[in-house]
């Protein structure tokens, strides 16, 4: 039987609380990834020997107790009412025994890492899951969060990406289509059971959520709405190679010692012709040309970032942001530029260990709280642009307390194209 679902639709692009936060100063560079793949969103498989990689640097420069656990969250990353016993398998606080002074580099911090999970401290549900650093065995003491997923993979995905009709948006806006098959479940009522979060190269900004079926075939759910999913494409990811300080790549202008280094000053890319390069997405990579092992023999330098508008004026009631991991993906204070009167651009100065970054520009207009922000001033709109897009599906069965996560797949806006 074949259900169109005709009510009003609560989708929305929204903005999301970003649960990854750093909230002391001295805490730099925090990585939480897929072992050995720094370009990879923290997931585990349920009952599996998945492994995630924890790296941060404290610039204290001497070493200190960190502890960590982990909190269920519901998809909206608040916690769950289910209790840590039924939830975590073993000790609820593990201490981050791990650690190393850094070497080589000038700038004095201790290195701690960790494997997750550790065999004493295992997640035992799927879900959202908020990792919680803390110091001295005192979880009031925070130190950082940052967000893994734990996903029992019992729904297929499938995405194709194809142009929009409308002819405003048909060469510069990317639209997914969505077919989401749960083989083991009974729907009662799909607005209530499950939900679709839909991200775009790991932005919380501009991302989809509480998105409706348009059709439904049993356990079958398909999204292909024409006003639902659909993303500016933007343009291929700057970069800037910063992984040596004695050399300049191609993208640094100057490095004035000690560790001072300036990039080469960035111009909107509205006059020029899309070209596809393989870019990171927002990623950053710590890496070096220079030492043995990049987490603990690397260095940390001030990196300039310059942005030249047009004519050097200030974009009228619009905020410059740099934008990627870089920045945590957020458009706020920890992204914004700020334009420099006297020399007629936009500067922002981050403290940066060595690595290859990827990061662009993004525009927001101070007058529409609701609008969302733009590449159309900065970067230009590109059908064409490689992106990646998070796909997450969750299910609440009947008198459960929390969301179970079912469904995790990255695809990539240059695959499955229509």
């Amino acid at each position: 039987m074949l259900l169109m679902v005709c009510a009003i639709s609560c989708s929305q692009t929204f903005t999301q609380q970003n649960a990854d936060a750093v909230y002391v100063s001295n805490i730099k560079t925090v990585k939480l990834f897929q072992q050995n793949n720094q370009e990879s969103l923290p997931v585990l498989q349920l009952n599996s020997n998945d492994i995630i990689e924890l790296h941060f640097d404290d610039l204290d420069g001497y070493v200190k107790n960190y502890y960590y656990t982990f909190v269920l969250c519901n998809a909206d990353w608040q916690p769950a009412d289910v209790s840590p016993f039924d939830y975590i398998k073993g000790y609820q606080i593990q201490r981050i025994t791990q650690y190393r002074n850094s070497s080589i580099a000038q700038t004095n911090y201790i290195h701690y890492q960790a494997q997750l999970p550790e065999s004493s401290c295992v997640p035992s549900k799927n879900g959202n899951y908020l990792l919680k650093v803390f110091l001295n065995g005192d979880i009031n003491q925070l130190v950082f969060t940052k967000k893994f997923y734990v996903v029992e993979r019992r729904a297929g995905v499938a995405a194709t990406m194809s142009q929009i009709i409308d002819a405003d948006k048909f060469s510069t806006h990317q639209k997914l289509k969505l077919k989401i098959i749960l083989p083991d479940k009974e729907l009662f009522n799909v607005q209530q059971q499950v939900k679709l979060i839909v991200t775009q190269n790991n932005r919380t900004d501009n991302a989809y959520i509480n998105i409706q079926p348009t059709f439904i075939r049993g356990n079958e759910l398909e999204y292909d709405s024409e006003n639902e999913l659909i993303f500016e494409g933007g343009n291929e990811y700057r970069w800037a190679d910063l992984r040596s300080f004695r050399f300049l790549s191609e993208r640094i202008d100057k490095i004035i010692q000690p560790n001072s280094v300036y990039l080469k000053p960035d111009v909107n890319r509205l006059q020029q012709r899309y070209l596809y390069m393989k870019d990171l997405n927002g990623y950053y990579d710590i890496s070096t040309t220079e030492s043995v092992n990049p987490w603990w023999q690397t260095e940390y330098g001030k990196v300039h970032f310059t942005y030249v508008p047009p004519n050097n004026k200030p974009y009228t009631n619009t905020n410059v942001y740099l934008l990627g991991e870089l920045t945590n993906n957020e458009i706020g204070d920890t992204s914004k530029m700020i334009f420099n009167e006297e020399k007629g651009v936009y500067e922002k100065e981050l403290y940066l260990k060595q690595g290859y970054y990827s990061y662009t520009y993004i525009t927001k207009n101070n007058n529409d709280k609701q609008a969302n922000a733009s590449f159309t001033l900065t970067e230009k709109n590109y059908w064409e642009t490689e992106n990646d897009y998070q796909i997450f599906v969750y299910f609440r069965p009947l008198n459960a307390r929390h969301d179970e996560l079912i469904a995790l797949s990255v695809f990539n806006s240059r695959n499955g194209r229509l």
